[in-house]
């Protein structure tokens, strides 16, 4: 295979891998959206508990997701125009956004290699700091909250081997709402979808950036190299100066 047959076939691969670059994009924004928008996670971030540590997860991964989407979409945006123009310049851009990325995703796979519970820990210590101040004050305004909580993921109250019987814990939990599951494991099998859907497109996003990465070096120094395929059959023509003076033309004469 020549060179300018490896070229084609590279930018051919660039131009569909920035098309599901855009996907993923799409997906991430897709994915913040609904972080931001489902009930069960904007109900648990309205609680008004001192230091909520749920709020502070959900603004950092919003923030996060947000950011990588619009650098993806910027870097694919990017890579096609220079892939499509032979613009080494913008193909320079397209690899930086696109390194961002992966050392954002990395960082973000590290985390949760090292932290994999601190999400759902959040979210299970802002449910507790309700549920007790709800408990032990009924009269304050954890206990709407607690309600809304409750009623949001269908559940009631906390099973725990330290609750006594007969002690205020059960007061939220009456009638029809006792058959409804424990608040704490319907939060963990909540947060199962989420982690897999983020888990999943971590994994994606890594690969792609890898590959994105390599074809964009490599178009790069091609295109750099003068083995762009849309320089072929264009010239251009510079004037010279010529220091030469005209001379007319000689005639001749035939004589018979």
């Amino acid at each position: 295979m020549g060179p300018g047959r490896r070229v084609r076939v590279a930018k051919c691969q660039m131009l569909v891998t920035c098309f599901f670059v855009l996907l993923l994009s799409l997906s991430m924004a897709t994915a913040m959206a609904l972080l931001h928008l489902e009930d069960r996670f904007a109900v648990v971030s309205r609680a008004s508990v001192d230091s909520n540590p749920w709020e502070a997860v959900h603004r950092w991964v919003f923030s996060m997701g947000i950011s990588l989407a619009g650098l993806l979409s910027l870097g694919a945006t990017l890579s096609a125009a220079a892939t499509m123009r032979e613009a080494p310049g913008l193909l320079a851009t397209g690899f930086l956004c696109f390194a961002l990325v992966f050392c954002s995703l990395v960082q973000v796979a590290f985390w949760r290699f090292h932290n994999p519970t601190q999400v759902e820990d959040a979210m299970l210590d802002t449910y507790d700091l309700v549920y007790d101040q709800a408990v032990r004050s009924p009269s304050s305004i954890q206990w709407p909250e607690l309600a809304a909580i409750q009623d949001t993921f269908l559940c009631c109250g906390k099973r725990s081997p330290f609750q006594l019987l007969g002690s205020r814990e059960a007061d939220p939990c009456r009638g029809e709402e006792a058959a409804r599951e424990d608040c704490l494991q319907s939060i963990r099998s909540f947060l199962k979808t989420p982690q897999n859907m983020a888990f999943m497109l971590t994994s994606t996003g890594l690969a792609l950036m890898v590959y994105a990465m390599l074809l964009s070096s490599f178009l790069c120094f091609a295109v750099r190299s003068g083995r762009g395929l849309d320089r072929r059959g264009k010239y251009t023509l510079t004037p010279r100066a010529c220091g030469c003076q005209a001379q007319e033309p000689s005639r001749f004469t035939l004589s018979q």
